[in-house]
């Protein structure tokens, strides 16, 4: 049993709130501590945001202390209020899927074994035989609707208008905590800082309703060095499906953040000690143009996420791609996605080398292209183009469609042909 799990967590970011800080470190540090998150199926799979809050119960749990996985197979019907206005209500039907994969997508991140296993449960389980009557008997009453007014989502949200099925997503999640306080001994709950009043909301209802002491602590929101938003790329959400976003497009995004931002995302979501993340920190801010920092982060989350050998394969189609390392070898999903991630045309088969190069952007036109490759610095598959007038057969073909076009050491295309 680890006594200082929260001096951890405060090292590494990730107390943005809480309740009493020292009885919180003081239940911590005496027994183990039933903790729950929850995580609403809004989507097919996790994002960036969730990936927080699951590597957060993964270091509780290694701590000593006992997870409860919630995945809000009620909640999830609703949606918690957004600042961008009322969400879609989705189908039980749909609910019901996104809750199975979501619930699929977790096993990974905590361990369901041994002596403080983690446990899976859906709110569903206890809310749907509950009568109206019971719920705003039991639950409602503990509820002032001038503080439910104050919160800050609501409050940003009365101008334009807020349901009052959103308005009231703050007495279900409220009701799970009380739930889980009474029947499995749960006495803290946390989840990201827009989560705070919800939070806070829950372990007061334990008090009011069940005389019970309970701790909450929410994680920060994470942002760019601009300010704005972290789990977001070109195409939409950071999502943790692999058929959402390719493991490469997933290693890439964490290869590519900001030199400001290493630090604190290596804190936040790697297990590297404190010591190695120190010394990651002093070798980005020495030599930037190195990338150590980067390249360590983007290898573990991504071995974190998907696994030792989609990393491997990650590395190696991005080294391929500009001449360090062997093409075939490439696994054939990885190489197209790698591919489309860089930029990729469609071409009909037969199409000659000069026109790739126009219709990548490779080249602004025939005669630019032309005298590129007679500079020798056009390659198809790594492979040096000498004549003009080559033209790519079948036989030159990866993964059945693919080519990699590239234009000297750091520009290079996609190119699948049809036909």
């Amino acid at each position: 049993m680890s006594t200082n799990v929260l001096d951890d967590l405060e090292w590494r970011g990730l107390i943005a709130h809480s309740t009493d800080r020292d009885a919180l470190r003081a239940a911590l540090g005496e027994g183990s501590v039933r903790f729950y998150v929850g995580f609403d199926p809004t989507a097919p799979s996790l994002h960036m945001g969730h990936l927080v809050q699951a590597m957060t119960a993964r270091r509780l749990q290694d701590a000593g202390h006992t997870p409860y996985i919630l995945v809000g197979g009620a909640t999830g019907m609703i949606g918690d209020p957004r600042d961008s206005g009322e969400r879609t209500l989705n189908t039980l039907e749909t609910v019901q899927e996104w809750t199975d994969k979501v619930r699929r997508q977790l096993d990974a991140f905590v361990s369901f074994e041994g002596e403080n296993a983690a446990r899976a449960v859906s709110n569903a389980d206890w809310t749907a035989n509950l009568s109206v009557i019971d719920f705003l008997r039991d639950i409602g009453k503990h509820f002032p609707v001038n503080r439910m007014l104050a919160r800050d989502v609501v409050s940003r949200r009365l101008e334009e208008g807020i349901s009052y099925t959103e308005f009231s997503y703050v007495l279900l999640q409220s009701m799970d905590f009380l739930h889980l306080f009474r029947e499995e001994g749960v006495t803290l709950q946390f989840g990201g800082s827009d989560q705070w009043g919800n939070l806070t909301a829950g372990a007061e209802l334990i008090r009011r309703a069940a005389g019970g002491h309970a701790h909450a602590f929410a994680t920060p929101l994470l942002t760019k060095a601009d300010g704005t938003k972290y789990g977001k790329t070109e195409g939409g959400a950071l999502w943790l499906d692999p058929q959402m976003m390719s493991p490469y497009a997933f290693h890439q995004f964490w290869l590519n953040v900001e030199d400001e931002k290493v630090g604190e995302l290596l804190r936040i979501f790697t297990f590297l000690s404190h010591e190695e993340i120190e010394d990651l920190e002093a070798q980005t801010a020495e030599k930037p143009f190195l990338r150590a920092g980067q390249k360590r982060l983007a290898d573990e989350v991504t071995t974190f996420v998907h696994g030792s050998a989609e990393t491997e394969a990650a590395k190696s189609a991005a080294a391929a791609l500009f001449g360090g390392g062997d093409l075939s070898a490439v696994p054939a999903d990885t190489l197209a996605a790698a591919l489309r991630e860089a930029g990729s045309v469609q071409a009909p088969a037969g199409t000659g080398v000069v026109d790739l190069l126009v219709a990548s952007g490779l080249a602004a036109s025939k005669g630019e292209a032309r005298r590129t490759i007679g500079e020798g610095g056009v390659y198809v598959n790594n492979v040096r183009v000498e004549d003009v007038d080559h033209a790519p057969t079948a036989a030159d073909l990866l993964g059945d469609s693919w080519l990699v076009l590239r234009r000297g050491k750091k520009r290079m295309a996609g190119v699948q042909l049809a036909g």
